[in-house]
Formats: C-alpha cells, sequence, structure tokens
C-alpha cells in the first residue's frame, strides 16, 4: 500500500517517523521525508481555519453579498483621535519602539478610564495589539499545555484557536449553556470547578460574541466566587463592554483572580489600527507583570506607537458620550434584523441575543447544517 504525505504535499512520503503521542498510546506519524516539501507545526495544522476568513472566500464565489458575520462597526474614529493621530505622525518618538506595557501617559488614562467608568480600581495595565493579542499574552503567561481551560458554547472561535496553537486544545472543557436564555450554565461551572482537578482558567466573553447575550452581575458575581473559591483564574473579554441595550447594564468584577480584556476596535471603529489592553492585579499572582511582560516583548515588543496616540485621543478627548452617540445609530438595525427573523422564532425562543454587543443568534430550520446554510445564503439569496 502506497502511502503519502498528510501533513503538506501530498506526495509519496519515503519514511515513517514514530512519536510519542500525548495519550499513553504510540502512534505512528506519516511525514514527507522528500526534498520537494518541508513540514509544518502540527499545532497550527491542527488549529481551526479562521471563520471570518473561510466566510470571505465563500462570499468571493456570489455576486452582490452582504456580510452580516464579522463584527465590524460603520464609523472610523473621532475626528479629535484621527487628528491626534496625524500630529504624532509628525514627531520623531512615534517612529522608535516604546515601552513594552504602552505609552505611559496611555497606562494613566486607561486605569483611570476602568476606575471610574468599570470599577476596576488599582488595576495595572498592559496595551496590546488588540484585544486577541491580549487573549493571547495571557494564555501564554498563564497556562501550560497540560492545564485545563472552560469555554461554555457558543464560543468566540479566536480563543479556542489560540489555546490550540498553544497546545492546551486537549484539555479544553466546553461548557454547555442555558438553553432557554443562551446564558452560560453556571450550575455546570460549579460542578467543574468543585472537583479534584479544576481547571486552571475560566474564560467569559460578555457581552458575548456569537450570541449578543450580556451577562448580569449576580452572574458574574457568582462565576468570580467559584473560580476565586476553586484557586481559578477568570478571564474576562469585555470587547463589547459599551455595547448594551434596552437599559440593561455592562459590569465588571474586580478581583485579583481575575483579568479583564478590553478594546478600542469595535466602539471607537478602531479595528484596523489594532489596540486593546489587559487591566489586572499581581495581589493573586506577584511577577505577573514580568510574565506578561515577556510575552508582549516577543510577540509584538510594544504596542504600535501611532495606534496608541489615537487611542489616548479617543479615550481622553470623546470617550463614553461619543461612543454613545455612535450606538444610537445602530439600534433601529438590530429591531430590522430581529423581525426579519421573526419566521424563525421569538426572542428567547428561536432567536437569542440583541442584549448586547452586536450579535443575533438565531435557530437553523430543523435538519439544516450550519455551513451546509451559509452556502445557501451565498448562493441564493443575494441584493
Amino acid at each position: 500500500m502506497s502511502l503519502v504525505c498528510k501533513f503538506c504535499c501530498r506526495r509519496p512520503v519515503r519514511a515513517l517517523s514514530r512519536r510519542r503521542c500525548w495519550s499513553s498510546w504510540t502512534v505512528l506519524a506519516v511525514r514527507c521525508r522528500s526534498e520537494y516539501a518541508l513540514g509544518v507545526s502540527e499545532r497550527v495544522t491542527a488549529t481551526d481555519e479562521p471563520v471570518i476568513v473561510k466566510t470571505k472566500q465563500l462570499m468571493a464565489a456570489g455576486r452582490n453579498v452582504v456580510s452580516l458575520a464579522q463584527g465590524v462597526t460603520h464609523w472610523q474614529p473621532p475626528q479629535q483621535a484621527i487628528d491626534a493621530g496625524s500630529l504624532a505622525l509628525e514627531r520623531s518618538p512615534v517612529h522608535s519602539y516604546g515601552p513594552a506595557a504602552g505609552l505611559p501617559e496611555l497606562v494613566t488614562s486607561l486605569q483611570a478610564k476602568v476606575a471610574s467608568e468599570n470599577g476596576l480600581q488599582g488595576s495595572k495595565i498592559m496595551v496590546t495589539a488588540g484585544a486577541n493579542q491580549a487573549f493571547v499574552n495571557i494564555v501564554l503567561a498563564l497556562l501550560d499545555p497540560w492545564d485545563k481551560v472552560v469555554l461554555f458554547r457558543p464560543y468566540y472561535f479566536n480563543h479556542l484557536m489560540a489555546l490550540q496553537m498553544t497546545g492546551g486544545a486537549r484539555n479544553v472543557q466546553f461548557g454547555p449553556c442555558n438553553p432557554s436564555t443562551f446564558h452560560p450554565d453556571l450550575d455546570w461551572l460549579e460542578q467543574e470547578l468543585s472537583g479534584p482537578s479544576p481547571p486552571k482558567m475560566v474564560v467569559l466573553v460578555n457581552p458575548c460574541n456569537p450570541t449578543g447575550v450580556l451577562m448580569t452581575n449576580p452572574e458574574l458575581e457568582r462565576a468570580s466566587e467559584l473560580c476565586r473559591s476553586s484557586g481559578t483564574w477568570l478571564v474576562m473579554d469585555n470587547t463589547y463592554e459599551h455595547f448594551t441595550y434596552n437599559g440593561r447594564q455592562h459590569t465588571c468584577i474586580n478581583a485579583p483572580h481575575i483579568l479583564h480584556i478590553f478594546s478600542f476596535s469595535k466602539a471607537f471603529g478602531m479595528m484596523g489600527w489594532r489596540v486593546g489592553y489587559i487591566a489586572y492585579s499581581e495581589q493573586a499572582c506577584p511577577g505577573l507583570e514580568l510574565q506578561l511582560t515577556k510575552v508582549q516583548d516577543t510577540i509584538p515588543i510594544c504596542p504600535p506607537q501611532l495606534s496608541q496616540h489615537i487611542a489616548l485621543a479617543a479615550t481622553n478627548l470623546a470617550g463614553r458620550p461619543w461612543v454613545q452617540q455612535q450606538l444610537a445609530s445602530i439600534l433601529a438595525n438590530r429591531d430590522w434584523l430581529m423581525d426579519a427573523l421573526s419566521p424563525l422564532g421569538t426572542h428567547g425562543d428561536g432567536i437569542f441575543g440583541g442584549e448586547g454587543a452586536i450579535y443575533l443568534w438565531a435557530r437553523l430550520p430543523p435538519g439544516a447544517d450550519d455551513e451546509a446554510w451559509v452556502k445557501t445564503l451565498i448562493s441564493e439569496y443575494q441584493y
């Protein structure tokens, strides 16, 4: 029987290599040993394909297709922020390396912001190249490949991808959501954390990407206490902190075992400028700042200088009032979309979300496959 390389080139292989699998058995890995191809990382090969890239490839085959898949706001940064960026561009320091944790004036401004708006007094700040990089920093600084991590379904796909490509995906425990609310099932979490070997990290996204549900303050307090009592880190992704509706409010819990992730991308229309940040405390883990800095220095060295000047002006000169004005423009879109999806059910019964972020979660017709349904929408439903 002929064998072919299963990793890269599909050419006939010249050898088999024996390796030890992470479980108790030994497997044979078929690898190409020809001069025609080189190997790639098994960790990244096994990582999921980014769903947004895949969706864009599918869309390219259609015409007049409107994407409702990716979380993109339609406004650009505040004019004050754009002007500040133009001014900073004329100064020489912006072209050089900056501090690993971020510009001191931006760090100070964000410390004041998270204290006044999020109740996170005394937080340390690390500015990152977006919220995704913030999550990767945390994963690399806190987790070993054998550590257990909890993600709640449906999860943010880049979180799983980060765990996959750092070698920890085999220990991910997927928590369920309450089927009537799509909020994380905290009873299930309590059971998992009360066992003899609790997870080292729990990840929550609030408001949730991709469901658009918003956890309540009592739910957050319960999740925090469950993690604290079991010695588990809690990572809160607050990318959509400003995006709440119908009088609901986003809240944060201030505790030493919680790391909070924030982003400028959505609220300030700065997706391409790549600015996020981590708010954290060293009280539960002295030396955490040093470990995060090691990762930061290895990946970006420092956050983009020009982007930080734009973020600083967005924070200090525009702030939450400016964001609230922009949010008013998308409320009608949400209501229109919920009405368009009404044949699939009612809110809470077939349609979920709309409490926060910019997402709705709708039940597909019976027997429908999600990927097949996307292909159907692209090929048959065009404007």
